[in-house]
């Protein structure tokens, strides 16, 4: 079968072809139908990420596909069930082994795309916004990287949970993006002063904080006291410093949040979330935005989009 490597961190990832292998005891061989690219996949790809294979390593850390084959011991799965699954690598390839229990059956009708755009995105908002920060309807959201993977899901959660979002992404097509997922007040992440803008707004309440550098820098001195600052990730590249007094004097909590970490310790919250996250899908009330759909051999280009930015929402690779 094919499948996206890299042989070392230190080598860009290619399409080579690997040996098709039976699936060990509690696993599943899938059909891999679609795989959802995380700027995650860059980081590993180099290494740099918090969960470090040795290589070399199949990059992708979302698929949806059709079980094959079932592993020895594996109940309430058959060939032919569509499901999704978080593996943390493996799923830009045409096949993957990946344990039962990480397998979510899809709702009727959900595309492959879709399925392989969701788990992720959805839900590391989800698990953010209603499980870290409890976020309550009436409160104002800012949101930055509003129009990327996980931002415009925070957007679209944020507002099916009734806050009034704000959105932060660089440029006006972006931040039409993120209007139409349901943010009420934009800003230009290029614009000056954007602590004024939001301050001007009433302040943050809740803020969803993708990016880091400076811009963590606004949002932190722009969030109302007794407020939560959701630390998601650092698209910007920079790990911003917490001045710890100011934490103190304005009542705010700094929440951090790895969401595949529950998997290990607390597999129930991103059970229950995904549980919850799928019915709204099926009730019609998520709309998973996909902006760039590359097949396989197109797998370098799929990551270079996220790389420079010019992908909104997801970006999926397909197998078949």
């Amino acid at each position: 079968m094919r499948a996206f490597q890299i042989p070392d961190f230190d080598t860009p990832p290619r399409l080579v072809d690997v040996p098709s292998l039976p699936p060990a005891a509690g696993e599943v061989t899938l059909a891999i139908e679609a795989c959802g690219l995380n700027f995650a996949d860059l980081l590993m790809s180099k290494g740099k990420y918090q969960e470090r294979p040795e290589p070399p390593v199949t990059l992708g850390m979302e698929m949806a596909g059709t079980v094959l084959r079932l592993g020895e011991g594996v109940v309430g799965l058959a060939p032919g069930d569509r499901v999704a699954a978080f593996n943390g690598q493996g799923g830009l390839a045409e096949e993957a082994n990946v344990p039962a229990d990480r397998c979510v059956k899809l709702p009727e009708g959900m595309p492959a795309s879709h399925a392989a755009a969701f788990q992720v995105a959805y839900g590391t908002s989800h698990v953010a916004l209603a499980h870290k920060a409890q976020l309550q309807p009436g409160e104002r959201l800012v949101v930055t990287g509003a129009a990327g993977g996980v931002g415009l899901t925070a957007v679209e959660i944020g507002a099916l949970m009734g806050a009034e979002v704000v959105a932060i992404a660089r440029g006006a097509e972006k931040l039409e993006v993120a209007r139409k997922a349901g943010a009420t007040h934009l800003i230009d992440a290029e614009s000056e002063d954007i602590r004024g803008q939001i301050r001007a707004l009433g302040g943050a309440d809740v803020v969803y904080e993708a990016v880091g550098g400076e811009l963590f820098n606004q949002c932190f001195r722009a969030t109302n006291p007794d407020g939560r600052i959701l630390a998601i990730g650092f698209a910007g590249g920079e790990v911003p410093q917490i001045k710890a007094n100011h934490l103190l004097v304005k009542n705010l909590s700094v929440i951090g949040l790895y969401w595949g970490g529950y998997l290990a310790f607390h597999p129930s919250v991103l059970t229950d979330s995904l549980a919850q996250l799928f019915d709204w899908y099926a009730q019609g009330r998520l709309q998973p935005h996909v902006s760039h759909e590359l097949p396989l051999d197109r797998a370098a280009e799929a990551l270079e989009l996220l790389r420079q930015r010019r992908s909104t929402g997801k970006v999926v690779v397909t197998m078949r």
